[in-house]
Formats: C-alpha cells, structure tokens, sequence
C-alpha cells in the first residue's frame, strides 16, 4: 500500500496483516471518525453525525485546502494497492508536514472505520431512528477501540467527532488510554471548527447553530446534498440562549420548542455548506500539520515526580507512604 505523493490517508480496513507493521512504521498518524445515529429531524438523515465525522476525518487527510464535487470524496483516502517503503519514513520524520515549497510531504494517515453508535442525550432518545448505548458502556467500549488502534503500532491518534455527546465519552476514553500506553490522543470536534461570529457572518443574526439547525444542515448538503430534505420542514425557532456573555453548559429534558431538533432550516444551503466545509477542513489540517510535527509524549508513569535531591522512590515506598487516594484529597488539578 502506498501514499499519494503529497501525503493522505490508508483505509486500515484494506491493509493486509502482513504488512501492517510497516504502514504503522510509515504513518505519521491514524484517524477514528466518532458519530452516532440519532434523529435530526424529518429533514436530515439519522447518520447526519457520521456523514460529518466520516467526511470531515478525509479532509484531514486533504493536502489542499480546496473542497471536491458536492456529494464526491474529498480526494484525501487513498487506494488500496502497492506497497509501503518503510525506508521512506514518515512526514513528520522527513521534515515539515505539508511543506509543498520544499518538496516534504503532507502528513501520512491510516483511516480506521467510524464508531456509528453512541451515548445520545435524553433530549434525542424518545426520538424515532435514534440508537442510544449507556454513557457507562460507551466510555468503555471508546477506551478499547482507542486502545486497539495504538498497541497496533499507532501512538498518534485523530478523532474526529461528528455528536457533541461524544466530547465527554471520548475525552474520559483518551485519559484513561494515555495513562496505560505511549499516546497522543486529539479530538476533534468539526461543529467547533467554524466560530459562532463566523456562523453569524454566514447566516445573519437568527440562531443557526444547534441540534438539527442550519449550520448542521449546511455541513451535510457540503458533503452529501442527496440526503437532506429542506422542503420536509418549517423554521422551528430554538429556545434562546441565556443573555450571558460567560460559558456554561446547560442540559434540559426538553427545551422547547422542541421535536427533537430545531432551526432556522430557511437558512440552509449548499453553497454555505461548501463554504463550512472548506474552512472547518483547511482548519484541521492546520491542527493536524502543527500536532504531528510537535515532539511526542514521553511513557506514562504510576512512579511519584522526581524529587530535588535524588530518584523518585516507587510508589508506595515506606520512605514515601502511601499513594495518595480521592479519598485522601489528592486530584489530577486543573485543566
């Protein structure tokens, strides 16, 4: 199997078993797109999410900022076929990823198939179509897949998240992964990638973000006009937000109006979804090319910090005392 000249992405699905360890060798990353199946109302199709994570992870592999034909591949998976010259190295081992002026090579990826299911929130279960699992069941049912694909040779890994419920089971999947093995874990979310000043420079000053909202909808018609039905809804105003400027996060069991999602879909359009598309992807590629030549993280460790006067003791040292517990008060601190 072999890479496009400027870089891109290997569907792992097609690597054989004998040659994985030397696209592993090769790689300069993997890709694990994460999304759910979750109604979005009767004008978006129940794999929205995955339409978007799915789409959205081969246009980090993209090497132009250029979005392809509506409803095309984005030109960033490569074909299966050849084979990997492990001599060659990897991007971030050959130089600066995407440094076309020099003649490097973009950032090389390994694309792993989309996690389709996931924990869904109370606001979007009732719903007809939408498959919830158990926040419980999610966050470790991610924290093996994430592990999977690094002890197959991948430290570096891209998530790509396509439902904004995936935020809170990724990340406590990646903790949980980077304490056990040598990784780089990032997450991604597309819906992030373009700011709500940009979305109301887009949309103008009715809300345009939101579950099922225009922006969502725009994002999908750039990526697969043929599974949206604007003519299937009215405007749903969505409840407003607080009048803070500050962040917070706010669940409720229904925030009407309410019918599982809500929108100004009038708003909505192909070419705004061309346009979401080509920024959130030029974006991406901008994270991916400045993480992977970034140095990498060192082992975890179980061992206490070094002190100033000489080695850490191993835990549990009775120079040292008991590991500290969340009993005893001890915390990871602030992020």
């Amino acid at each position: 199997m072999t890479w496009p000249a400027g870089g891109g992405l290997l569907p792992a699905t097609r690597i054989p078993g004998g040659e994985l360890a030397a696209v592993a060798a090769a790689a300069d990353y993997a890709v694990l797109p994460v999304g759910a199946v979750e109604w979005h109302g009767p004008h978006l199709p129940l794999g929205t999410d995955l339409i978007l994570a799915e789409g959205f992870a081969a246009e980090a592999g993209g090497s132009s900022g250029g979005v392809a034909e509506a409803g095309g591949s984005s030109g960033g998976v490569a074909e299966a076929g050849g084979a990997v010259d492990p001599a060659a190295g990897s991007a971030s081992a050959a130089g600066s990823p995407g440094d076309t002026t020099t003649g490097f090579p973009g950032p090389r990826g390994v694309l792993f198939p989309a996690v389709p299911y996931a924990a869904c929130p109370g606001q979007t279960r009732p719903w007809p179509g939408t498959v919830s699992i158990r926040p419980e069941i999610a966050v470790g049912y991610l924290a093996d897949v994430i592990e999977g694909i690094v002890a197959a040779g991948f430290p570096r890994l891209l998530i790509v998240n396509g439902h904004d419920a995936n935020m809170s089971t990724v990340r406590a999947a990646m903790e949980w992964v980077s304490g056990r093995r040598t990784a780089s874990l990032l997450l991604v979310n597309w819906f992030q990638l373009v700011t709500p000043a940009e979305t109301t420079e887009l949309y103008g000053p009715l809300t345009a973000r939101g579950h099922g909202g225009a922006y969502e909808t725009s994002g999908v018609l750039g990526f697969d006009p043929g599974a949206v039905r604007l003519d299937a809804v009215a405007d749903l105003p969505p409840k407003p937000k607080l009048p803070v400027g500050h962040p917070y996060v706010l669940v409720e069991s229904r925030p009407d109006p309410w019918q599982g999602w809500s929108g100004h879909i009038s708003l909505a359009s192909e070419a705004a979804g061309r346009q979401v598309r080509a920024t959130a992807g030029a974006r991406l590629r901008e994270i991916v090319a400045a993480w992977v030549a970034a140095p990498p993280p060192a082992p975890p460790t179980a061992d206490p910090l070094p002190t100033p006067d000489g080695p850490a003791p191993a835990a549990g040292d009775p120079a040292v005392g008991p590991t500290p517990t969340a009993a005893d008060g001890a915390t990871g601190g602030d992020r």
